[in-house]
């Protein structure tokens, strides 16, 4: 579930290993490229944190962060 924090919507994962986490790090940077909405996160082993929010409205959240929060998780994660 993603919170809602600090001007952000922040959510970690958890994964089997390394390579697990980062397949879906790599399927996360392309929809967001095709979004032209890159996240802010991070990477340790199995773990990914990801801070959604919109640089170009004052690092807030808007409708463009919780759309690609959607299809994140709608990538079955």
């Amino acid at each position: 579930m993603w919170e809602e924090k600090n001007n952000t919507l922040y959510k970690m994962f958890g994964f089997k290993d390394f390579s697990e986490a980062f397949g879906f790090m790599s399927r996360v940077a392309l929809a967001a490229e095709k979004m032209d909405h890159h996240p802010k996160w991070t990477n340790e082993y199995n773990k990914v944190e990801i801070w959604l929010s919109t640089h170009d409205a004052g690092n807030k959240v808007t409708e463009k962060d919780h759309q690609l929060a959607k299809i994140i998780d709608e990538m079955g994660f």
